[in-house]
This record gives C-alpha cells, sequence and structure tokens, in this order.
C-alpha cells in the first residue's frame, strides 16, 4: 500500500516537474534590406577617370564589410556592360573607376550586399554630349531576365491553351 501512495504522489510531482515551461527562443532578426546612395554625378565628362561610388547604411549603421559591384553599360548594350568590383574608401564608401570614350546614355547598377541581404539602385549616367534621339529606352523588365523567362512562359502556355481550346471546339463541330 505504501508503494501505491508512494507512485500516486511521485508520478505527478515528476510530471508537473517536465511540464516546466520552456523560455521561447527569441526570434531570429532578419537584417534590414541596405540603404545604398549612389553619390556617382549624373553628368561626366569624356575620356575621364570617373569615380562611380556608393554609400552603404544599414540600421543606420554605415557598413563597412559590404560586396559591393557596380554594373554598366551603355543603352540599348547591356549584354556589353561591365562589373567593376567596388572597394572600401571609408566610412561605408565603396569606390571604383571607369572611363568613357564616347559620347553616350550609360545606366549603372549598385549591386550591394551586406550582411546576406542584396539591393541594387540604379542610375543614368550621360557622358558627353550623346544624341538623345537615338538613346534606346531601358525596360525595367526586359533587364530582368528571370521577368523575361516568367514572362515567356506564361505567354506561350496561354497560346498553348487557346490553340487546345480551338482544336476542342473544332472537334466539337464536326
Amino acid at each position: 500500500m505504501k508503494k501505491w501512495l508512494f507512485a500516486l504522489i511521485a508520478v505527478p510531482t515528476l510530471l508537473v516537474g517536465c511540464g516546466e515551461k520552456k523560455e521561447a527562443l527569441p526570434e531570429p532578426e532578419v537584417p534590414q534590406i541596405p540603404e545604398v546612395e549612389i553619390l556617382t554625378p549624373k553628368e561626366v565628362a569624356l575620356n575621364e577617370t570617373i569615380e562611380l561610388a556608393a554609400h552603404v547604411e544599414q540600421g543606420g549603421k554605415n557598413v563597412d564589410d559590404a560586396v559591393v559591384v557596380f554594373e554598366v553599360w551603355e543603352s540599348g548594350k547591356r549584354d556589353e556592360g561591365q562589373m567593376i568590383d567596388g572597394k572600401l574608401e571609408q566610412d561605408g564608401v565603396y569606390k571604383a573607376t571607369t572611363t568613357f570614350d564616347h559620347d553616350g546614355v550609360y545606366y549603372m547598377y549598385a549591386h550591394t550586399t551586406a550582411n546576406g541581404v542584396h539591393n541594387m539602385p540604379k542610375q543614368q549616367i550621360i557622358a558627353g554630349s550623346p544624341d538623345m534621339t537615338k538613346v534606346v529606352p531601358e525596360d525595367e523588365k526586359a533587364n530582368n531576365s528571370m521577368d523575361n523567362n516568367m514572362m515567356d512562359h506564361n505567354n506561350d502556355s496561354s497560346n498553348d491553351m487557346d490553340h487546345e481550346e480551338e482544336k476542342k471546339d473544332e472537334k466539337n463541330h464536326h
């Protein structure tokens, strides 16, 4: 009888001890999107060394360990663009250099990754005195191959669906 009495007291006590509330784990902190301010002038001279520059902050603090790559291309010639690694100058400012040897409208992305989060602001740069009537307008979606692939895929599949429906209609009419 003593064993039963002991069991009736011990088992609930042990279960209460096992059921202690565990502290909730803190939610992992999601890094903020880096704020990237492009410091490169919007109009530049020909055949002079141009500084491509960007200031990177995250959470209001300078980021000195970001990866910054400047992508530069002439209007309408994105496939011929170049990627130039930015180097930390000081206080979150990254720089690289390039030269524009002929009149044109150029575009630059400052591809920036800080604490695993990517941001890529874009800026237009006018070099010299280009004939603005010959400038190919930049289409944001045309520059994103993933969007293009998805858009093309969606268009193809919708066309396929239309053709299938037409075939079904033809069979039903005959």
